[in-house]
């Protein structure tokens, strides 16, 4: 069944080899008269990205003021001191330089600048946004895809609640996409980001009524394209040619597209952020050790698109019935988890959640979704821990 969809992506994109070099006449169309740059610090300032930036901006005259510090798995009280030090400096604009954590933050900042209320109102869902200050992006990390998207994930530390936000006031107004700029990534970063690419996908995909054939086609061919180009940076992580299909994937596996006539599932999402909360762990390895037993769980519930996925997208061989090739499809995609070093497991994920962390866990994700969530099988509070324990 295909259902109406508004699709609405304002974010210009600069992509291509030192596309950064246009930060500041980008900056300048805004008219911006003072911009906080946010990025995490190590890797920026290192490999001279944040030098680079401050001399462009010195040389347009364009004021700016820094806040570094960004965190894997970003947490409230930064995005509050950015919010103090916004409102305190007058900034009208925020170039936000690094990955999703970065651009999270920034989103976050912007709409606690032009709001006089607690940010946190708007990711527990009790107010909605209804201004921000323009956000401008220099991505480092292909994963997230917030530098298209009009969504942002914080974790209060108070009570260890990671909650997400949707607004298209969030959406970025220009993304600089330079491929060069993700070559510092460890392997172990780059696994993560095309992990997280595929599901930002997956979750789109796995829907029992499916989406617009020309939608499905598209996200196959994002997945099938991350898959190949996944392994290749493996082996060769310094080629171009494969870290721009992954940037470029990134983008567009967030940005909506690859939902379009449909009605995403994301439950691996929403047991992730759980995890993520609790144990703090990378994002795209949590998700890698949470689908193998999120697909066993509900493939049955789902059967024909898992089996659409295991001939259109892991390309295995048709198996003697349906199910067979559903269950060939989600062990070809274990093993191509293994390949590229990301945990199929929580315990090789580093972690062994207790069976009380498991269901605080499970009652956190019930809760936040109202009793029940995924598309591809309603999972209630019980199911969810089920999955857990199948992901130990």
């Amino acid at each position: 069944m295909n259902r109406p969809f508004i699709y609405y992506t304002p974010t210009r994109i600069i992509f291509g080899r030192d596309s950064e070099l246009q930060t500041a006449s980008l900056i300048q169309s805004f008219h911006a008269a003072k911009v906080l740059i946010v990025y995490g610090g190590h890797s920026a300032l290192k490999s001279g990205l944040i030098d680079q930036i401050r001399t462009s901006l010195n040389k347009a005259e364009i004021h700016f003021i820094e806040l570094n510090g960004v965190m894997p798995n970003p947490v409230l009280s930064f995005v509050y001191q950015g919010i103090e030090l916004g409102r305190r400096e007058h900034i009208d604009f925020i170039l936000a330089v690094g990955g999703g954590s970065v651009i999270d933050t920034a989103k976050a900042i912007s709409y606690g600048i032009a709001d006089e209320g607690d940010v946190w109102d708007f990711y527990m869902g009790l107010r909605k946004a209804v201004s921000a200050i323009p956000v401008g992006v220099i991505l480092t990390i292909a994963a997230a895809g917030s530098e298209m998207s009009n969504s942002a994930v914080i974790t209060n530390e108070d009570g260890l609640i990671k909650r997400g936000y949707s607004n298209d006031l969030g959406r970025p107004v220009f993304a600089i996409l330079d491929p060069q700029l993700t070559m510092t990534l460890s392997a172990y970063q780059t696994a993560c980001g095309c992990t997280d690419i595929l599901m930002h996908t997956e979750e789109r995909y796995f829907t029992p009524d499916g989406n617009l054939a020309l939608t499905d086609a598209l996200a196959e061919a994002l997945m099938r394209t991350v898959l190949k180009n996944a392994e290749i940076l493996r082996d060769d992580p310094h080629n171009y040619d494969a870290r721009a299909e992954i940037m470029w994937a990134g983008s567009i596996s967030h940005n909506g597209l690859t939902g379009c006539g449909g009605i995403g599932d994301w439950a691996c999402h929403g047991l992730e952020h759980e995890l993520s909360a609790l144990f703090n762990v990378a994002h795209g390895a949590g998700l890698a050790a949470i689908w193998p037993s999120w697909a066993l769980y509900v493939y049955r519930f789902c059967l024909d698109r898992f089996v659409f996925f295991a001939l259109n997208v892991m390309q295995v061989n048709p198996g003697a019935s349906d199910e067979e090739t559903a269950l060939n499809g989600i062990e070809a995609m274990k093993q191509f988890y293994i390949r590229i070093g990301m945990p199929i497991t929580m315990k090789e994920l580093g972690i062994d959640p207790t069976e009380e962390q498991m269901r605080f866990m499970a009652h956190q994700c019930a809760e936040l979704s109202g009793g029940h969530r995924g598309q591809a099988r309603s999972l209630d509070e019980e199911d969810m821990l089920n999955i857990y324990r199948m992901a130990r």
